[in-house]
């Protein structure tokens, strides 16, 4: 039974692959067109948009902010946002959703707070349903918001997943590479997403890398393997990550930027055991 739905997965991901390439630019380019839309009407009417804290101009210092609304709409009840701001006007600003999904305690805020640069108090604030970080990075002369979300793997949290994927231009699916269970619950956390949205880049990434390399061989071998079997049939990337010592940490976010800008960066495939892998 277990098999007939693999099947049935593997070729329902083949079928609309090609459709997921051209919808997935086209939903680009109109996330783009909005966004310089808005930023347009905001500087037409004098106004300056309330989605970024402004530093005074002599500030040069990244600073980061921590919110929660104490009554927030039951769609986005226990969401909290880490902010960063750079000191500079928001208006040119282009935003983009990143979302990150898989079971609890396998990582994903330390993966998170290790690429926003979040430090660790801050961290301890996150956790419960929806934690997300906006981090702003210079793109070929353009300034980019990844608007990151981090769902939380709790039983709670499946409510949180349309939210968190509607919108996302690429899916972040995690598990612990020392557990096969959180690897078995990708797959489960892929079918939920993807009902919400076919056309984001799909990313597999291990978390605990260092701790996994504590493993018998045999075993780390046994777990590539599967992991990288669930990667192809879905068509996406993988790598093995450590927050702890930013293994990969900044590739992936790298490999997803060339993706969605068309970047000339190549990325080397590292397949060797014992070593953090990188397959696509």
């Amino acid at each position: 039974m277990k098999q007939q739905q693999w099947q049935q997965l593997c070729r329902k991901k083949t079928q609309f692959n090609i459709k997921k390439k051209f919808l997935w630019r086209i939903s680009i380019l109109r996330r783009y067109v909005l966004s310089v839309w808005s930023q347009f009407l905001a500087c037409w009417s004098g106004k300056i948009s309330g989605n970024y804290r402004s530093l005074p101009p002599n500030s040069s210092d990244t600073t980061t902010t921590v919110s929660s609304s104490s009554s927030p709409p039951p769609s986005t009840a226990g969401l909290i946002s880490l902010r960063l701001s750079y000191g500079k006007d928001s208006s040119d600003l282009v935003s983009l959703k990143i979302s990150l999904f898989g079971d609890s305690n396998i990582g994903k805020t330390s993966f998170l707070t290790k690429y926003a640069g979040i430090k660790k108090r801050d961290e301890e604030n996150a956790g419960m349903g929806i934690n997300r970080v906006d981090k702003i990075l210079d793109v070929k002369g353009a300034r980019i918001c990844y608007s990151i979300w981090d769902v939380g793997g709790d039983e709670s949290s499946g409510d949180q997943i349309p939210i968190a994927s509607k919108d996302s231009v690429a899916m972040l699916f995690m598990f612990d590479l020392t557990s096969r269970r959180t690897l078995k619950s990708v797959i489960r956390w892929y079918q939920e997403a993807s009902k919400y949205n076919q056309t984001a880049v799909p990313v597999f990434i291990g978390t605990k890398f260092d701790e996994f390399m504590q493993l018998p061989i045999a075993l780390q071998w046994t777990i590539a393997s599967q992991a990288r079997g669930y990667a192809k049939a879905l068509n996406a990337p993988l790598f093995f990550s450590s927050a702890k010592y930013n293994i990969n940490v900044n590739k992936v976010f790298k490999f997803i930027t060339s993706k969605l800008f068309n970047l000339n960066w190549k990325l080397e495939r590292n397949l060797t055991i014992g070593e953090p892998i990188i397959d696509f």
